[in-house]
């Protein structure tokens, strides 16, 4: 039975966001205010990615987490912009270590400038979402702030040290996935329900949550890296398998029974040596494609928002449960 038979009520996700805008609109503002840097370019450019950053679906997370308590919007948008700021930071480190030139549609800051400037912006945002997080004056807080930094740290040293290799194992995948991508999201829920002065079973349920929506949506991420274009995703398509790094779609192509030998050894050498030529990258990603390893691992993901949406049942019965059930969904919905 799904969410909505056993619990009622149902919101699109659009409606959602129609509802949360005002209060989006407050973080927005207090992300550009915390952006506006002294040397000009450089701060047009991280203004520009922090406008085009879609959604904002960290931040909105963090605030339905409060919904069903004590929702003090003074006291959540600082938080929230936070936890924006330590991803957008997050994100401009991923691009210098991967040598990106763009980010949703736009240049990234080391297609610009040299590496040194690009890490010192990361570390600014660093320093600047702690800031934010301190200026909560709950250590609670900047306790949970800090193992989310930590988490992502791993992610991110867990990805580079599995680079081109293709004996990647599901738990090292899903550690990967975790200290990447769903940290930030557990993180997000729990600093919004302890904002919130929920109770202690809740906030777990809320953490929780967060953690099971967030490897949904990496799951789906990396689906979306075969199926999408550069238009759809601001990237070219196969950029994971371009730069060596195995996921879950790739993961379940290279298993018994999705490909012949051949071409599970001409996908394993594109991912140990890097793909000859751009033939060669559109070749793997339609053998991928066509393996139904896709279909595969969106069935895992809605795995994990189904289990996400079990999780609300701890919940009071509110408005504020039923945006959240909304906000799982989409995390499998995006462009699929």
């Amino acid at each position: 039975m799904g969410y909505e038979a056993r619990f009622g009520g149902f919101l699109d996700f659009s409606t959602v966001l129609q509802r949360m805008r005002p209060d989006l609109q407050r973080v927005e503002d207090r992300l550009l205010a915390e952006t506006a840097l002294e040397f000009p370019l450089v701060g047009d450019i991280l203004r520009a990615l922090i406008v085009s950053g879609g959604k904002r679906l960290r931040p909105l997370l963090l605030l339905l987490a409060a919904k069903p308590f004590r929702y003090d919007l003074e006291r959540l948008v600082p938080a929230a912009a936070g936890i924006e700021l330590l991803h957008t930071a997050s994100l401009i480190h991923d691009d210098s270590i991967d040598g990106a030139s763009r980010r949703r549609g736009q240049p990234t800051l080391n297609a610009i400038f040299d590496s040194s400037i690009v890490i010192m912006v990361g570390d600014y945002m660093f320093a600047r979402s702690a800031m934010l997080a301190a200026s909560t004056m709950n250590p609670r807080v900047l306790a949970v702030f800090a193992r989310c930094l930590g988490s992502i740290c791993d992610g991110q040293l867990r990805e580079l040290f599995a680079s081109r290799r293709t004996d990647i194992s599901l738990d090292d995948y899903q550690r990967r996935i975790y200290g990447k991508t769903a940290s930030l999201f557990a993180g997000s829920a729990e600093i919004g329900a302890i904002l919130a002065e929920a109770p202690e079973d809740q906030i777990e349920a809320l953490r929780a949550f967060g953690s099971a929506m967030g490897m949904a949506f990496q799951i789906v991420d990396d689906v979306l890296d075969f199926r999408g274009s550069e238009d759809e995703l601001g990237k070219p398509a196969g950029q994971d398998l371009r730069q060596g790094t195995v996921t879950l779609p790739t993961m379940l192509f290279l298993a018994d029974g999705k490909a012949t030998r051949e071409e599970r050894e001409f996908v394993e050498e594109v991912i140990r040596y890097g793909p000859a030529d751009d033939a060669a990258l559109t070749t793997a990603v339609r053998l991928i494609r066509e393996s139904g390893a896709l279909e595969e691992a969106l069935a895992v993901a809605k795995s994990y928002v189904e289990e996400a949406k079990e999780l609300l049942a701890e919940l009071p019965p509110t408005e504020g449960r039923t945006m959240l059930a909304a906000l799982a969904d989409h995390a499998l919905g995006r462009r699929i």
